[in-house]
């Protein structure tokens, strides 16, 4: 890692620096980094930005130190259902050795450059909803629908003490969403990427048992032997797939089943047959796919091994739920008419990871993933991670667009 040369690091403001990018800065420098995040201090920032903009603060403490901050504008027929802007808090961590300026430094170069880890995923969205709000409030601005800016925790080690439990929470169920709007991804392109739905995240560990015995003969029915079977079977339908997005070109990351082999463990010595071993395989599997006649190929493929081969899931969700993209659809098209009027090109895609917006959806509300970050390589979770502030304040300027739509689509029929 370089010295650190930013003066503003020591917390001195540049005169010269749009304030939505200090603010930015700001939040980037503060740690929410896995695996002991500093949420105090984030939610006071959060605080403290409600109190700027006159916006009620919410705070819902989903379990021992784990709350949802929610700042609400509330709209002029809060009958509607509201608009969610959601975004979550917490970062993945770093390998400082890899950076060349300090992960949480915040660092801008001099080509607007801002380095940190956060900055494209996703303390940028935060922090844009916050400035597309401000200027919308200081224009005079209201909107018949409410607007709740939702930032959440524990995101990115899978949401299970943030949004998973806020969903089921009655705090949630009276923000009466009607539409959410969450994290996506950069695109190195002039198009900007949009997720109407999201892979299914499945954890699976199969356990493999054999005869054990010295190392020095040829034992038969060994564990490693049918784990060697287990592993071909998996890698096989992983290369199969691989070849299937590369020669299909219509296809995208989210339209695969992407497989791999995580973890694998056993043995005690150089010369013992162990008579146990598992493998760990993260496996993400678009909507398009069948779940259950998957978990039976699965479940063949374990058979095929050999006996004394079983597998348990670590992680297995199974909705499949996906957001309309037809022009049809209101909420669609306020979203995809506004980007039109802004002369921004659309990629609608199932976004390959998995994000809080599968929780959002699987609650029975329409979610988008979109973060305006075209012409900016995909950083998120890579060493160096930065965002252009000009790619940033453009950001600003697309939300409040957005977001003005969103929140001015007419009654609908549901709501009568």
């Amino acid at each position: 890692m370089l010295p650190e040369k930013d003066p503003r690091k020591q917390g001195e403001k540049d005169p010269k620096e749009d304030p939505s990018v200090t603010l930015f800065r700001e939040y980037l420098r503060i740690k929410t980094v896995q695996p002991e995040p500093d949420y105090d201090t984030a939610v006071k920032f959060l605080e403290r930005i409600a109190s700027e903009l006159d916006l009620p603060c919410q705070k819902v403490e989903v379990c021992p130190g784990r709350v949802i901050t929610i700042l609400t504008w509330k709209g002029t027929n809060p009958q509607l259902r509201s608009i969610l802007l959601n975004s979550h808090t917490d970062v993945v961590p770093v390998f400082e050795e890899f950076w060349h300026h300090g992960p949480f430094s915040a660092f801008k170069d001099s080509e607007g450059n801002i380095f940190a880890r956060g900055a494209q995923d996703m303390k940028c969205v935060s922090i844009q909803y916050i400035e597309a709000i401000r200027r919308l409030k200081a224009e005079g601005r209201r909107f018949p629908r409410t607007i709740h800016m939702s930032f959440v925790p524990d995101e990115e080690i899978g949401g299970y003490k943030g949004m998973q439990m806020f969903v089921k929470r009655p705090e949630f169920a009276t923000l009466n969403v009607g539409f959410a709007l969450d994290e996506g991804l950069a695109n190195p392109t002039d198009t900007f990427t949009v997720f109407y739905g999201e892979k299914c995240p499945w954890w699976i560990k199969v356990k493999v048992e054999g005869n054990p015995g010295h190392g020095s003969r040829f034992i038969e029915n060994t564990a490693a032997e049918k784990m060697h079977r287990v592993i071909t079977s998996f890698l096989e339908f992983r290369e199969r797939e691989k070849q299937r997005l590369k020669s299909e070109k219509h296809l995208t990351l989210g339209d695969v089943t992407s497989l791999n082999l995580t973890m694998l463990n056993g043995g005690i010595s150089f010369n013992v047959v162990p008579s146990e071993m598992s493998a760990a395989f993260d496996i993400r599997i678009p909507p398009t796919v069948d779940l259950k006649a998957f978990e039976e190929q699965v479940t063949a493929w374990c058979r095929a091994a050999g006996e004394g081969v079983t597998y348990e899931f670590h992680q297995k969700y199974t909705d499949q739920s996906v957001t309309s993209t037809e022009e049809s659809d209101p909420w669609w098209k306020a979203f995809s008419t506004t980007c039109r009027d802004m002369n921004m090109k659309l990629k609608c895609e199932i976004f390959p990871a998995a994000t809080d917006s599968r929780y959002i959806r699987a609650a029975g509300h329409p979610a988008i993933g979109f973060s305006p970050m075209n012409r900016t390589p995909v950083l998120l979770h890579d060493h160096n991670e930065f965002l252009n502030e000009q790619v940033f304040l453009r950001g600003i300027e697309i939300y409040a667009q957005i977001i003005a739509a969103l929140a001015n689509v007419p009654q609908l029929q549901a709501e009568a």
